[in-house]
């Protein structure tokens, strides 16, 4: 059967890959281990460009994410542990025995009923927990979130928003009392929980909590840096200006309609 254009694309790549590997001294050195930080790095890229709804950005990083998948692949190869082709079927197979509900006979109405089968799946399948599947090294945010997600599968979630909001309001109350006793660990302890409570709270209002963070650091990087550019046309520099000062021209940039 002739080559779709997709696959002729892909074979591409991994023919690039395999070339380099074999005689481009930068790319004979790497590992796994070498190989890690920069794969991160490339994720955190593609986070960025979603984020911003970059969709040249996305298309690109979609493209580094794949030249690391083919070289970790081919490392995988020359160390005998796994082929590229175990890794796709493997994912193939996976794809296809988690979804029951398309392969075989298995009702699902709806998303939920979906996520459900997908985790009593992997239960089936020998995981000790549903929150086993949740990586220790995810950033904090993005982890208390997808631990929530994972519970709630099994049915330990709340009925609706509103207790979640007097769950927060709960812990924000234990919070000031710590801050009363001038506990730091108690302190640090309860502003965890309340985190975990806002988090939680925006899964009720079906918003993204790491990526409503990452807004307003752009938000907050955007105005500062406006904010450094209005001092020095003023001839001054922040560090030489009052917070009054500062604070004048943070409102001011505030309320230019500048949509962000």
């Amino acid at each position: 059967m002739e080559q779709t254009s997709e696959a002729k694309a892909f074979m591409r790549l991994k023919e690039i890959v395999d070339e380099l590997r074999e005689k481009c001294p930068w790319d004979r050195k790497q590992t796994i281990d070498s190989l890690r930080s920069n794969t991160i790095e490339e994720l955190y890229e593609l986070a960025d460009a979603i984020t911003d709804h970059n969709w040249a950005g996305i298309r690109e990083e979609l493209g580094d994410l794949a030249l690391h998948i083919l070289f970790y692949a081919r490392i995988g190869t020359e160390q005998k542990q796994f082929t590229l082709e175990e890794v796709i079927n493997g994912i193939c197979e996976k794809l296809i025995s988690r979804h029951p509900h398309i392969y075989g006979d298995v009702q699902a109405d709806d998303e939920e009923a979906v996520k459900q089968n997908w985790e009593k799946l992997k239960l089936k399948e020998g995981k000790a927990s549903v929150l086993s599947g949740v990586p220790k090294s995810l950033p904090a945010v993005v982890k208390a979130t997808r631990l929530q997600e994972k519970s709630q599968q099994v049915g330990f979630e709340w009925e609706n928003a509103g207790q979640v909001w007097d769950k927060v309001e709960e812990e924000i109350k234990e919070l000031k009392e710590a801050v009363t006793l001038n506990d730091k660990d108690k302190m640090e302890d309860e502003f965890g929980d309340v985190l975990f409570s806002l988090i939680n709270y925006a899964r009720f209002l079906q918003i993204d909590a790491e990526n409503s963070l990452e807004r307003t650091n752009k938000k907050f990087i955007s105005r500062f840096t406006r904010m450094e550019q209005q001092a020095l046309k003023q001839g001054k520099a922040l560090g030489d200006m009052s917070l009054q000062e500062m604070d004048a021209i943070w409102d001011a940039i505030k309320k230019q309609n500048t949509g962000i």
